[in-house]
């Protein structure tokens, strides 16, 4: 079978990249469990897969250029009588163009699904009716209940690599990228009011996001206010490791959040807005808290010492290890290649 990765970050990424992560440990997880894998990502991508590659190194300074990603898929796309099942996690121009593949087609959704994104898969889709999707969450497939999905397969980590700890420093970390959806400014804003200091890293290289931080985080830096810049897996997991809280105020529908699980396996409750996938991913109350608006999160953050370390572990390490989600995964290819029976990809 042949995974599609983005172009945009190396498999698996040294920093920033989600997707890219799962598609690293989707590859590897499969290739443990004997299937035959032959990943389609950048070359300076290490996998136990077998890697084919059109771009050396990764495109991160080109992302979102239609001529990269379009030279990528059809380097997969042109093979595709090699592989009896293609699973594409790179995005909306893969699904629309294996309409001229007969090799089955399966698409993870990594992104919310509602306003125009939801339009531009229904075109898609209108264009490819014979694929099949993969949501990480309930939530993304209520956004779109109209759309062909196959099964909901939450995104797994290595909960080994992330180093628990029971105790904390004080600080609350704020984990992801500089946008206003994930909501830097209003972390910054919150840790004010609750008196706590606040560790921010975040990726911060397009123009979007340089502007954002020039105009909602920088401004406030300074008092307890940190930009600690994007980290690699080991800063960032001393980061997660010694806050006591994952601060995500968040303003959009999150997919899954896998900076949710990460905080999780090292024992940090998550304190987040109840969007997207929070509900699903976060138990309010055991893992972390979460609450309907902003204002609230200064008040829940008074809580998050009565949670125990322990028990979030535990969480983290029967919820989300990569070995269920390769399962999952398993269970929904079963169906479009043998026909299996669909409750078995489809059940949560």
């Amino acid at each position: 079978m042949a995974l599609i990765a983005p172009p945009w970050f190396p498999v698996p990424p040294p920093k920033y990249g989600g997707t890219e992560a799962i598609v690293g440990l989707l590859a590897n997880g499969l290739v443990e469990r004997g299937v035959d894998v032959t990943v389609f990502a950048s070359g300076d991508s290490l996998t136990r897969a077998k890697l084919e590659y059109v771009h050396p190194t990764a495109r991160s300074v080109e992302i979102g250029q239609m001529a990269v990603e379009l030279e990528h898929v059809l380097a997969c796309l042109s093979r595709a009588d090699e592989f009896d099942l293609i699973h594409d996690h790179s995005g909306l121009l893969a699904l629309s163009l294996a309409t001229s593949v007969r090799t089955p087609f399966v698409h993870t959704a990594h992104g919310p699904l509602l306003g125009h994104s939801g339009v531009l898969y229904s075109s898609a889709l209108a264009f490819n009716p014979t694929a099949s999707l993969i949501s990480l969450t309930h939530a993304q497939q209520r956004a779109a209940p109209h759309l062909p999905w196959l099964a909901v397969c939450p995104n797994g980590i290595d909960v080994d690599r992330f180093p628990f700890r029971a105790g904390h420093d004080g600080y609350l970390a704020f984990l992801g990228r500089m946008s206003p959806e994930k909501g830097a400014g209003h972390a910054i804003a919150i840790a004010r009011e609750a008196g706590m200091d606040l560790r921010i890293a975040a990726k911060c290289r397009e123009p979007a996001e340089k502007a954002y931080f020039d105009a909602e985080v920088k401004p406030h830096l300074g008092g307890g206010i940190e930009y600690v810049g994007e980290l690699d897996h080991n800063d960032k997991c001393v980061l997660l490791r010694d806050a006591c809280a994952l601060l995500a105020p968040i303003d959009w529908e999150e997919p899954f959040g896998l900076y949710f699980a990460e905080a999780a396996a090292c024992g940090t409750p998550v304190v987040a807005t109840r969007r997207g996938s929070v509900p699903e991913v976060i138990v309010d109350g055991k893992t972390g808290l979460y609450r309907e608006t902003h204002e609230e999160l200064a008040g829940a953050l008074l809580l998050v010492d009565d949670l125990d370390p322990h028990v979030i572990r535990r969480h983290a390490e029967e919820h989300f290890g990569y070995a269920r989600m390769v399962d999952r995964y398993l269970a929904a290819y079963s169906v479009v290649v043998e026909g299996a029976d669909a409750s078995l990809a489809l059940t949560a």
